[in-house]
């Protein structure tokens, strides 16, 4: 490794950088074709239809991750970012697909990138309100929120299920755990580093001894899946669809402006101004292009974030190489049936794993901020903090009387929780005065 060059802009082997491409698409995997699975079914789509979503959504969270990763053209983060439709705008979709149909919600989904690429320089302004004790709450509560995902893929994916959580759907997911902790305890190096990717594979392969894992999709999968602009045809321009949506792209902007501090936090390379306005370029780019790329609005997934985390890969061309792994899943949907054939409870075992580390980088950032003082506000704000952001998450339905908007803010833990965190910082700590232990 060459000391001169940060981490993040490290360059590695073409191997080492396809596994651990490949080891960030199996954990975000499931989150990633989640969205357009819920939209089809609740608009009443034909399984040709979804299965067209799928390809376009992994093709275009493809170039999404290129563009994010590399940065041409001042648009993108350069930092370690994996891109995915984001569940923020699910049910805004659902309520305009329902009246309206597909084409309006891309017709939303276009000028609502067009209004996040154009909004970005002010948006980002914002970072002189993330301070440390605003930093770490944000992580934490990034990491605590995305746990209940990895505990419902332990239990077996769907808490309906009659079998959700039983005896053997826990067992293996204990079982790909402890191959993590394994693995991470007494493998070095290169073998240290791919422990997620050796837990997922060993632990499907003994998931298939015990029926957990279905192979009849990947007969079934076409070859090859083209994805053409426009597909269900010309977008449609509805001035109330489009407020919506750009009221949910505001709440995306304010999750990805965490979730770029808190890579630049874990990476070694804090977010200025200029990384963030670019960041946000990038998730309006994207999402622009999802548009006429029939798929919907782009963000970073927070979930990759815990990867990085346990295996301390810091480059953002292995992310990159994860863009071009999610862009040939999106034109061979063969390679993308073999991946959907993970069970749940295997990906739940390495997502406690990943997502406890998420929330323990926050802790470890929380333990350099100062506590002590008459007029040091920082436990409170981190205690309220969190505590907002984990209401949803602990009860979900307290919320189950917002609508609109405000329903979308109050369901996502990490939106209430980080701007909980940015407010009460801003109003108790004078001057946003930055508290850190010497």
């Amino acid at each position: 490794m060459n000391n001169s060059v940060h981490p993040v802009d490290e360059r590695l082997p073409l191997g080492q950088t396809f596994l651990y491409g490949l080891q960030h698409v199996l954990a975000m995997y499931a989150g990633a074709v989640a969205v357009p699975l819920i939209v089809a079914s609740a608009i009443g789509l034909s399984t040709e239809d979804l299965i067209y979503l799928i390809n376009a959504d992994l093709f275009t969270a493809g170039i999404a991750t290129l563009i994010q990763t590399l940065g041409p053209c001042r648009i993108g983060s350069k930092l370690p970012l994996i891109q995915g439709v984001t569940f923020a705008a699910v049910s805004p979709m659902i309520m305009i697909g329902q009246a309206d149909g597909l084409t309006a919600i891309y017709g939303a989904v276009i000028v609502s990138g067009i209004f996040m690429f154009l909004a970005s320089p002010f948006f980002s302004k914002l970072v002189r309100f993330f301070p440390p004790v605003v930093t770490g709450s944000v992580v934490t509560i990034i990491g605590l929120s995305l746990l209940p995902v990895a505990v419902r893929w332990a239990g077996g994916g769907n808490p309906a299920a009659e079998d959700f959580g039983s005896l053997s759907t826990l067992a293996l997911s204990a079982f790909v755990l402890l191959l993590v902790i394994i693995f991470y305890r007494f493998f070095k190096g290169f073998w240290k580093n791919i422990s997620v990717l050796l837990a997922l594979l060993i632990g499907t392969v003994v998931a298939s001894f015990f029926g957990f894992t279905d192979f009849s999709a990947i007969g079934r999968a076409d070859w090859v899946g083209l994805v053409t602009p426009l597909h269900f045809g010309l977008p449609t321009f509805d001035i109330p669809a489009i407020i919506v949506m750009i009221l949910v792209i505001l709440v995306v902007m304010t999750e990805t402006t965490g979730d770029i501090i808190a890579i630049g936090a874990i990476v070694g390379r804090p977010a200025d101004e200029k990384t963030i306005t670019r960041g946000l370029r990038a998730d309006g780019f994207s999402t622009m292009l999802g548009g006429f790329l029939n798929t919907f609005p782009y963000t970073a997934f927070a979930q990759n974030i815990g990867l990085i985390t346990l295996t301390n890969v810091k480059s953002r061309f292995v992310v990159a190489g994860s863009g071009v792994i999610l862009i040939l899943l999106g034109l061979f949907p063969k390679m993308a049936a073999v991946i959907a054939c993970i069970p749940a409870p295997v990906l739940g075992g390495a997502g406690i794993a990943m997502f406890g580390m998420v929330a323990a980088n926050g802790i470890r950032v929380l333990s350099r901020v100062q506590y002590d003082g008459d007029k040091n506000f920082n436990l409170l704000i981190v205690g309220i903090s969190l505590a907002m952001g984990l209401l949803s998450m602990a009860v979900p339905e307290i919320f189950k009387h917002f609508t609109g908007i405000w329903s979308i803010i109050f369901h996502s833990g990490i939106t209430i929780g980080s701007l909980t965190a940015i407010i009460l910082n801003a109003i108790l700590n004078e001057a946003r005065t930055v508290h850190i232990k010497k």
